[in-house]
């Protein structure tokens, strides 16, 4: 029996949100029938080349948690989300000759992976208009006052080229669709069994305790800009360690697209425009434009960032010594900041910003151990992996990225300034009650 005429494929990936997704936007233009389809690709739950699985339970369930929100958000769009664990080579062609797809639309990426998944898809396909929409920057790269292969190699100059001279593009809408887009969908969203997980209960102490989707991430958003006013002192709290409002904890939605940079953008120019303008209020864009920074570099150095000499292309001494590694992760070191911080992102999938530094440098700079290592490991277990800011920020703390000074952490200094109290290695260091 033939299968409705579609015609318009939204492949979502790392952009999955309803709300100012310009590849959804795009593909709802020209008033043809779409469908949206996520991949749960079994290549993500294998062991890589470090013998770490690609993602690990934490970011399972997060990404679990977010297909059901992200589902709900299209069906009030009457949009429908075709959900596969399988491989997109495997799926999206079967889906365009069922249903005589003539366009895909789908987010702008440029990492090798996805890359070479893309190409698998192409090669099965014919006769497809593709639409390659960017979809994850601040800074749209049309607008950008400078080439993409002149991207500055220090980020103050980035940010000083960008930050007074670039508008950020206001946030795009998409239309509900007739009742007649909707079509029959037998399709399930995969449970953490299915992945090769076990179900599992959040850490007590875990300072990330939200949910996946964007439903939560706008919650989360209207709770600490605009009814606890937390982002007037995220200057002040952002190098904290424990606690849930220390920072924002916006970058695993970042992460996975539930949210977009620009609606955060908006939302501190919407509260300084309500409330007030401070350095906190700036910070946060701040930390935005560090995000782009890092997207920009990797698309200049492409697989560069993945390799162990960096962008720098510098050839240090990197050990591979398996007895280090393991003490490191495992929270056996001679730092017991390193220690409580490791422990911390093995029970919860989350580490703070100070602490990511500080376990980074001690792994890379302290001990000499291949960098790559590191940053496959945090790849695996962190809630808020994103590609272009784990290794940005890998190269940068092991000295063959973006960083002028080339700095070691003191990790002793280090605790005795943002642990004062020891706080927060006595919450981890003690025998687990878990």
């Amino acid at each position: 029996m033939q299968k409705d005429k579609i015609k318009n494929l939204v492949w979502f990936r790392n952009d999955l949100r309803t709300i100012d997704n310009a590849v959804l936007a795009e593909a709802t233009k020209n008033g043809h029938k779409l469908v949206g389809v996520y991949c749960f690709d079994p290549r993500h739950f294998e062991v890589d080349k470090f013998g770490f699985k690609k993602t690990e339970k934490f970011r399972a369930k997060f990404l679990i948690e977010t297909i059901h929100d992200l589902k709900e958000q299209l069906n009030q769009l009457n949009i429908d989300l075709l959900v596969f664990l399988d491989a997109p080579e495997a799926v999206i062609p079967e889906l365009g000759k069922a249903h005589q797809i003539t366009d895909i639309y789908l987010q702008k990426e440029w990492t090798q992976e996805e890359v070479d998944t893309e190409n698998l898809v192409k090669a099965e396909l014919e006769d497809i208009n593709w639409h390659h929409i960017h979809n994850q920057l601040l800074f749209h790269p049309e607008d950008i006052n400078f080439e993409i292969s002149k991207t500055p190699q220090v980020f103050t100059v980035f940010r000083k080229k960008l930050e007074k001279y670039v508008d950020i593009r206001h946030e795009v809408t998409t239309k509900k669709q007739t009742n007649d887009n909707r079509i029959e969908n037998n399709t399930n969203i995969p449970t953490l069994s299915d992945l090769g997980f076990k179900d599992f209960e959040q850490h007590p102490h875990s300072v990330f305790p939200f949910k996946g989707g964007e439903t939560e991430a706008l919650n989360r958003l209207n709770d600490y800009f605009f009814n606890t006013k937390k982002l007037g002192f995220y200057k002040k709290t952002r190098n904290g360690l424990v606690g849930v409002d220390y920072s924002s904890k916006f970058s695993p939605w970042l992460a996975n697209g539930s949210i977009s940079a620009r609606t955060i953008y908006w939302n501190v120019k919407q509260f300084e425009k309500e409330h007030f303008k401070n350095q906190s209020t700036y910070w946060l864009i701040f930390e935005l434009i560090w995000r782009d920074y890092f997207k920009y570099v990797s698309i200049k150095h492409g697989s560069q960032i993945f390799k162990l000499g960096g962008i720098l292309q510098k050839d240090y001494e990197w050990s591979t010594n398996q007895t280090q590694i393991n003490n490191w992760i495992n929270g056996e070191t001679q730092s017991d900041f390193v220690n409580a911080n490791m422990i911390e992102l093995k029970e919860t999938g989350w580490m703070s910003n100070r602490g990511r530094q500080n376990v980074a440098s001690y792994f890379a700079k302290e001990l000499e151990l291949d960098w790559r290592i590191g940053a496959s490991y945090f790849e695996s277990l962190l809630v808020d992996y994103d590609v272009h800011s784990n290794y940005g920020n890998w190269m940068y703390v092991a000295g063959v990225g973006n960083d002028p000074r080339d700095r070691k952490f003191n990790v002793q200094l280090q605790a005795e300034r943002y642990d004062a109290n020891g706080k927060f290695r006595s919450l981890w260091l003690q025998p687990s009650l878990f």
